[in-house]
């Protein structure tokens, strides 16, 4: 009697238990499910906002960098081609007073990234023909910098110097090297179509710094060389300088050393990449 009447107890106990436990893993979900669902989703960043950030914190807004692979290569042909086109004429649209070996490749570098319509074509020359599609991750008239693309300090970049004159239209060939530029090697064959060549040669006091354009293959060349590269020679008060296209294996035996691309040469500093190609 005792005994039966025991286990009675206990299975009613037992049973009790584990209602309770049933009720109290549902009731603790349900709460689980009211915490989650009060938890504020995360905000996506505004697509202004991102164009302003720094990813790779070398100083160039991400909005004014080319993303795609298919812009990079693009950008190259236009940048080369323009650059390389000013051998053969000069464009009007060049500004004369810019005319030397750093206003080469702000001209070049520039023009790649406008809108090659008519009108551009018109205004350019007869000569000009689409040489590839246009960049479309960049747009002058309304990117992050418009026009002022080179930044021309070593500050880690912040909304402000949009105005405060970090940036800006002009830059010599020192400051597309320190704030523009990355090193890449001194070794040619690390080169790719687009990238600069430096040379320093500090008693030139006025210009100690030298820019060449990297163009590997060459529109008009012949034979398959892929090794060319165009620069502006610079300009005087007595001569207003001219546009030159050689072979990297010309210059190699350039009267003067100073001039000769190879890693033996102190006053060559090698090549060099666009930072919005990184």
């Amino acid at each position: 009697m005792n005994a039966e009447h025991f286990s009675g107890k206990t299975f009613v106990t037992l049973l009790v238990a584990a209602l309770l436990g049933v009720s109290l893993i549902i009731f603790t979900s349900g709460c689980n499910r009211v915490s989650e669902a009060r938890v504020p989703a995360r905000k996506k960043q505004p697509r202004a906002e991102m164009k302003l950030n720094d990813s790779d914190r070398d100083g160039i807004p991400d909005g004014a960098e080319l993303v795609s692979s298919t812009d990079r290569e693009n950008f190259k042909t236009w940048f080369t081609s323009i650059a390389e086109m000013q051998f053969y004429e000069l464009s009007k649209s060049w500004n004369v007073e810019q005319r030397d070996c750093a206003g080469l490749v702000r001209f070049a570098w520039r023009e790649a990234l406008k809108k090659h319509d008519a009108e551009w074509f018109g205004r350019m020359g007869a000569s000009y023909e689409p040489f590839a599609p246009d960049v479309t991750d960049y747009d002058l008239a309304s990117g992050v910098l418009k026009e002022k693309l080179f930044r021309t300090d070593a500050e880690g970049f912040k909304p402000s110097d949009l105005y405060d004159g970090s940036f800006s239209e002009f830059a010599d060939a020192s400051t597309i090297k320190r704030f523009n530029a990355t090193f890449v090697s001194r070794d040619r064959r690390e080169a790719e179509p687009g990238d600069l060549l430096f040379y320093y040669q500090p008693w030139v006091q006025k210009t100690p710094y030298h820019v060449m354009i990297f163009l590997g293959p060459a529109r008009e060349a012949g034979e398959g060389a892929s090794d060319w590269v165009v620069y502006h020679t610079g300009g005087t008060a007595a001569d207003a300088g001219t546009v030159k296209k050689v072979r990297l294996a010309v210059l190699d035996h350039h009267p003067d050393p100073r001039w000769r691309p190879i890693e033996s040469n102190k006053n060559f500093l090698g090549f060099y990449r666009l930072k919005i190609l990184n």
